[in-house]
C-alpha cells in the first residue's frame, strides 16, 4: 500500500466513522464485562456467604453458577463484537477499500 493510498483512507469520511464505531463498541463491551468481573470479585470480597450457599439442598453453590455466568457472558460479548463486525464493520472496510483503490 502506498502512502498516497493510506493518506486516502485515513481521509475517508466513512474510515473515521469506522473507527469511532468500532473503538465505541470495543469500549462498550470492556466496560460491560470489567462490570461484571469485578461484580463478581466484590461479590467474593464482601458477601462470600452468599457465593457458597447451595441451590436446592444439592452440591452446586451459586458461586459455581455466578463464575460460570462470568464465562457466559465474555463468550456473549465476543461473539455481540463478531456479529456486528461480520454484518457492519467488514463490509464498511471493503468498501472504503475499493473507493480508494485508485
Amino acid at each position: 500500500m502506498t502512502e498516497r493510498q493510506l493518506a486516502s483512507i485515513t481521509q475517508h469520511p466513512d474510515f473515521q466513522s469506522l473507527t469511532r464505531r468500532r473503538a465505541r463498541l470495543g469500549w462498550s463491551l470492556t466496560a460491560l464485562m470489567l462490570a461484571v468481573y469485578f461484580g463478581f470479585i466484590g461479590l467474593l470480597a464482601f458477601y462470600p456467604a452468599l457465593l457458597v450457599a447451595p441451590i436446592r439442598g444439592g452440591t452446586l453453590t451459586t458461586g459455581i453458577v455466578a463464575g460460570a455466568g462470568v464465562i457466559v457472558v465474555a463468550f456473549a460479548l465476543t461473539a455481540i463484537y463478531v456479529r456486528k463486525a461480520n454484518r457492519e464493520f467488514d463490509g464498511l472496510n471493503a468498501r472504503i477499500l475499493k473507493e480508494c483503490e485508485a
